[in-house]
């Protein structure tokens, strides 16, 4: 299992969801967001993002929504955000 689905699904079970529930939930929302093939193995993006740590990916999102440089953005591990310093 590709581990960007696999921390997903992680997340998904913590929030009360069933295993087969959370995996398709995770699986749809990865495909559909390019992290995931059709067949179910991670794409180039899906593999850069499961080797990311979660404030890599948080800088990152936050970072591509601004367009700044990932280095000007602090992580909140309590919200998992990045917020400009």
């Amino acid at each position: 299992m590709p581990a960007i689905l696999e921390r997903l699904v992680r997340q998904l079970r913590a929030k009360g969801h069933s295993n087969s529930s959370a995996y398709a939930i995770a699986t749809s929302a990865l495909k559909k967001s390019g992290n995931l093939k059709p067949d179910g193995s991670a794409t180039v993006k899906g593999k850069k993002r499961g080797r990311m740590t979660p404030a890599a990916r948080a800088k990152d999102r936050a970072s591509k929504r601004s367009g700044k440089p990932t280095g000007k953005y602090k992580y909140s591990k309590r919200t998992n955000r990045a917020t400009l310093k």
